[in-house]
């Protein structure tokens, strides 16, 4: 029997492949195979994943964050001409940060410096992960960057994100999360749409366009950037649906375990594949914890178990070896 440990991060306490390992390893403890496959959906992770499947060198490049403080960020880079871009190493809340955060200051120029350093390297593919940034700037501040440093060439950009928020919408979704009061939203949101009347192609009512504050509608408007779900790109990048063709089941596992979970995140977008599979596999959730508003959903699963701690994630590895 051939276990598929597939869990994304829970979030701010063990990354992805912790949590793998640990299920793993009580998989093994109950005398069971695991394939371990640490996931992610754009967002926190996604880059370790990517890199992981690609088997991207790791290149340390000189930026700045979201205020114009200097600081070192990594891209991934493959032998294929495939580049791994994170958002939140040069546009992220905490990148560097000494000054106060300013959400309306917050710009993505350091990014754009990374997405170009990609370029200068010789990447033909550029997959950019847009979750975690501190951004609102509608991409401005990478196109200004990209475009100093001699534009794309012939490379591509594909934007991964777990949203499909619209590019206006972005200050109001998540501008209070990155700092952002009210009257800072309000004025977000007109300088949104003065940028999007003014791109070379209009975001406003495209989905997906809003992921990292607009970023993404930004890098569609000024260079056809492709527009995906981060989950769908991960698992695609890691061979997910040749992997479960011998697996008898699979793990999936968050931090909390919510009504979210369903809407472009990497569980959902596992359970789709399952069930697109042909195969009758089950799929058991580990998580950190289960939201009371989960409802309906938990029949998505034949089993959930809560595991706060490494300790807790091998013993649930064990009881999954016994079903």
């Amino acid at each position: 029997m051939t276990i598929l440990v597939a869990p994304d991060s829970f979030k701010g306490t063990y990354s992805a492949a912790e949590v793998a390992a640990a299920i793993a390893a009580g998989v093994s403890d109950g005398g069971r195979s695991a394939t371990q496959l640490p996931v992610a959906d754009g967002g926190e992770g996604t880059f370790d994943a990517l890199c992981r499947s690609l088997r991207a060198s790791p290149v340390t490049v000189d930026v700045v964050n979201s205020w114009g403080e200097p600081l070192q960020a990594t891209l991934g880079l493959a032998a294929d001409g495939t580049a791994v871009v994170e958002v939140a190493q040069a546009s992220g809340l905490s990148a560097g940060r000494t000054s106060p955060a300013d959400a309306l200051l917050a710009s993505t120029y350091g990014t754009g410096l990374l997405i170009a350093a990609a370029v200068n390297l010789g990447a033909k593919r550029i997959l950019v992960a847009a979750g975690g940034s501190a951004t609102t700037d509608g991409g401005s501040g990478a196109v200004e960057a990209i475009t100093e440093n001699g534009g794309l060439g012939s490379a591509r950009i594909t934007v991964l994100s777990d949203v499909t928020t619209k590019f206006l919408d972005a200050p109001r979704v998540f501008g209070p999360q990155k700092g952002a009061d009210p009257a800072t939203i309000t004025l977000l949101e007109e300088r949104l749409a003065q940028l999007a009347g003014s791109y070379p192609r209009n975001p406003a009512g495209v989905p997906r366009t809003g992921a990292a504050g607009g970023l993404s509608g930004g890098l569609w408007a000024h260079f056809g950037a492709d527009l995906v779900s981060g989950a769908d790109a991960v698992l695609d990048a890691a061979g997910f649906d040749s992997l479960i063709t011998s697996a008898d089941a699979v793990v999936v596992g968050e931090g909390r375990l919510d009504s979210q979970t369903g809407e472009g995140k990497i569980i959902s977008a596992i359970l789709e594949r399952v069930r697109n599979s042909g195969r009758q596999i089950p799929v058991v959730a580990v998580v950190g914890s289960v939201s009371e508003d989960l409802g309906s959903y938990s029949e998505h699963f034949a089993d959930i178990l809560v595991a706060t701690d490494a300790a807790a994630m091998r013993a649930a590895g064990r009881a999954i070896a016994a079903l």
